[in-house]
């Protein structure tokens, strides 16, 4: 069965807080990270459940997106995130 990929992204709005939770949480995914605040995921969840999973690990004034990836894509990456894209999605 195909997994679906989703793109998390997030802008931490406490400069120095310790978000090692949250990316350990992240990493508990297939996961690629190419860009500063977006994380790749690939699996069987929903974009919910994957919100829910993060949602303890950030602060009340903080935001995140969890969205779903389809084929339509365009950018400027290194080859390796376009190759994990490619076998992923």
């Amino acid at each position: 069965m195909t997994m679906k990929v989703y793109s998390i992204s997030y802008d931490l709005s406490k400069p120095g807080t310790n978000y090692d939770a949250l990316y350990k949480a992240i990493k508990k995914y297939r996961w690629a990270h190419y860009l500063e605040s977006t994380w790749w995921v690939a699996t069987n969840d929903s974009a919910t459940k994957i919100f829910n999973n993060l949602q303890p690990h950030i602060d009340d004034n903080d935001s995140i997106l969890v969205i779903e990836l389809k084929t339509n894509k365009a950018g400027w990456l290194p080859q390796e995130a376009w190759d994990w894209l490619k076998k992923n999605l």
